[in-house]
């Protein structure tokens, strides 16, 4: 960071479009993870497969037959992750009798080197929904962080799915702009035209990336669980709060002590969540329960919104 600081602050005053183009470039492409021996032997054990969406490899891995004999539940990953994170809920999933797919998301893992983002991340589940899904829409899907994001901004495309598990999810990806340009002591100028070179190429608004806006103008919305630690270093609990209190019918579990990455490991929230995916007579939170968390984020967290 501080060698990219020092670039972009000779760069700036010379060529705010060039400083616009590295920055879009840094904030666009996520760092690279190798994956662990448990990831690989899991991995492993299920089918490969590969597809392009819009020209881009995306690499994933099914378990099952998928043929229609079985529902289908997707996991998907997050930023600067792989598919395997959600490893987790692969097993009680298939001894539950359900399908399973993951994949690494466009930019991520197998799925090639390059520049990614929420709407990449929302291509890439419809795309990898269509080729394993046998002509029917998934009957769940598993999001960890920026895959909660992109699967929302995918409802708001169109795509169906009977239930959704929110883990640690990000509310609003764009909001992370302003502390990468004080990171990068960015111009206001070059942020803007970094905004304006990001949306023309992936053709979509950063005003459309809320997921609470998107809740509240999808025409229906699936059961969602949604699952945040308390102490989340990477995304705020109160993510996890407001899309609550914006998604009727939706249920909100704190944990404590977990973190972002252990909401996906740990044994006690695998149970419910496969228990919520996996059981169509459990019902979510009562509409008081919902109107009880609308009611906490107003009270408490109206300044952070203004």
């Amino acid at each position: 960071m501080r060698f990219f600081r020092f670039v972009l602050r000779v760069l700036q005053p010379i060529s705010p479009a060039a400083a616009a183009w590295l920055a879009d470039r840094l904030f666009f492409t996520a760092p690279r993870r190798r994956l662990s021996a448990p990831a690989r032997a899991f991995l492993a054990t299920g089918k490969r497969f590969s597809l392009r969406v819009e020209g881009r490899p995306v690499v994933g891995w099914s378990w099952g037959a998928l043929d229609g004999s079985a529902p289908v539940v997707y996991l998907s990953h997050g930023w600067a992750s792989r598919g395997a994170r959600l490893a987790a809920f692969a097993e009680p999933l298939r001894a539950a009798g359900f399908d399973v797919v993951t994949y690494d998301a466009p930019g991520h893992g197998e799925s090639a080197w390059g520049m990614t983002s929420m709407p990449d991340f929302a291509r890439a589940l419809v795309a990898v929904a269509a080729h394993t899904g046998n002509g029917r829409a998934p009957h769940a899907v598993i999001a960890h962080s920026m895959g909660c994001s992109g699967t929302a901004l995918a409802l708001s495309w169109g795509f169906e799915v009977g239930r959704l598990a929110f883990l640690a999810p990000a509310a609003d990806p764009p909001s992370w702009a302003p502390p990468f340009a004080r990171a990068l002591a960015l111009r206001p100028d070059v942020m803007e035209r970094l905004q304006v070179r990001s949306e023309r190429r992936l053709r979509a608004r950063w005003s459309d990336m809320n997921v609470c806006e998107i809740a509240r103008r999808l025409p229906s919305r699936p059961p969602l669980l949604i699952v945040h630690d308390k102490h989340d270093e990477t995304v705020q609990w109160d993510d996890g709060l407001a899309i609550a209190a914006a998604w009727p019918e939706a249920r909100l579990v704190t944990t404590e002590q977990l973190g972002h990455r252990g909401v996906t490991q740990d044994a006690a929230i695998v149970r419910q969540v496969v228990s919520f995916v996996t059981d169509n007579a459990q019902k979510t939170t009562s509409r008081r329960d919902s109107e009880s968390q609308r009611l906490e984020y107003e009270l408490f967290y109206r300044e952070e919104r203004v």
